[in-house]
């Protein structure tokens, strides 16, 4: 349980993603991606020269660097992708599949048990975020066929990154420093490619990249790597759809969105889907 309210304090962080995204206009998605994984790098570049973590790190297989720098690289460019080739609600929408396909996913694992409610959970939970995101405006359309695609790559590659770290629980939690300086390289290379280098113009523009790279692209990364190694990664799937929920509370409490009926019904959705899957998880255990 420990692992996975650690896995969830990542759910927490990036509940802060929104907010602190809006303070960092105009700096370009890829150019922000970059200085933000340079953060987060940094952070875990200090826990591991204080733990003496480099030794451990030598003896990683080089393809486990490559598949988390694909994962955590890979998420984001699909994503930033889908926004700029489809409307922002359609491509988040599909883009967040990705806690349900880790809770279906996640029974593929050898040793875990995906009971129905997991799956009930997951599917109640999606339904209160569609509703918080969407908010009736949903309207697929041929033309932006390319940015669904993306989109759909996206929750494909974080999910399928998040359920197949769990394979990897031996490798130390360390490694996830070396996915974000190669993801700093690669974001910056594409940024260089295919934007025009913008800066953040204020002190508030800086502190909310600042804060970015500390919290919901940091550090939420480590703790999003212990929780789906050793946590309950069926719970903690569902319980992604809170974040959201938590983002659009966090913007309301900062006075850029205001409260309504959908949040509420949201809300109510999105604990009930939670609830659905944890007392799945305890009749597994109880019968395990």
């Amino acid at each position: 349980m420990r692992a996975t309210l650690i896995g969830f304090t990542a759910v927490l962080l990036w509940a802060l993603l929104a907010l602190f995204t809006v303070g960092t206009a105009p700096v370009p998605p890829l150019q922000l991606n970059a200085i933000c994984f340079a953060i987060g790098g940094a952070i875990g570049v200090v826990w591991v020269s204080a733990t003496g973590g480099w030794r451990r790190l030598a003896g990683v297989s080089v393809w486990v660097y490559l598949f988390g720098t694909a994962g955590l690289f890979g998420y984001h460019f699909f994503y930033f992708s889908a926004l700029r080739n489809a409307p922002a609600a359609e491509a988040g929408l599909i883009a967040y599949l990705w806690p349900l396909l880790i809770v279906l996913f996640s029974g593929l694992l050898p040793g875990e048990r995906l009971r129905m409610g997991h799956v009930l959970g997951a599917l109640v939970s999606f339904a209160g975020a569609a509703l918080l995101m969407v908010r009736g405006e949903l309207g697929f359309s041929v033309q932006y066929a390319a940015g669904y695609g993306f989109a759909a790559l996206c929750a494909l590659t974080w999910s399928s990154y998040s359920v197949l770290s769990r394979r990897l629980g031996a490798v130390p939690t360390d490694v996830v420093a070396i996915y974000c300086i190669a993801t700093t390289v690669l974001s910056a290379l594409a940024h260089l490619a295919v934007e025009e280098t913008i800066w953040p113009g204020s002190p508030l523009g800086w502190a909310s990249v600042i804060g970015l790279g500390l919290g919901p692209v940091g550090l939420a990364f480590y703790t999003w790597d212990v929780g789906v190694k050793r946590g309950n990664i069926q719970l903690l799937g569902t319980a992604s759809y809170a974040a959201p929920l938590l983002s659009t509370l966090v913007l309301i409490l900062a006075g850029v969105a205001r409260p309504s009926s959908v949040l509420i019904l949201a809300a109510m959705l999105i604990a009930a889907g939670a609830g659905i899957a944890a007392l799945a998880g305890r009749k597994a255990d109880d019968v395990g």
